[in-house]
């Protein structure tokens, strides 16, 4: 059964950053990046399960995109009884752990 992937707003807001931040408007190879990640988010509906547990708090699983040093977190919650992911966050992966809500 699919999962439906829903963005909270901020990771709405993330994506949104990162496309500003890569020039994704203005570069064919920046818009590729972009689609490919928005890909990996959405192939959550058919593999909820494939990240793994974060280590700010284990409720949470992370998915790793990209390739050193440009490797970006997707940060989700996966609803088992509502066949829903919750992506909560998506970040820059050097960037410092902390508590994730």
């Amino acid at each position: 059964m699919l999962y439906r992937v829903r963005l909270s707003e901020r990771a709405s807001r993330d994506l949104q950053g990162i496309h500003s931040f890569i020039a994704a408007d203005v570069s064919e190879a920046a818009s590729t990046w972009f689609n490919e990640l928005a890909d990996a988010i959405y192939s959550l509906e058919r593999f909820p399960g494939r990240g793994v547990a974060t280590p700010e708090n284990k409720k949470l699983r992370h998915l790793l995109f990209g390739k050193k040093p440009d490797t970006y977190r997707i940060i989700y919650a996966t609803d088992k009884r509502a066949h829903v992911v919750n992506v909560i966050h998506i970040r820059h992966a050097a960037r410092a752990k902390r508590f994730v809500k």
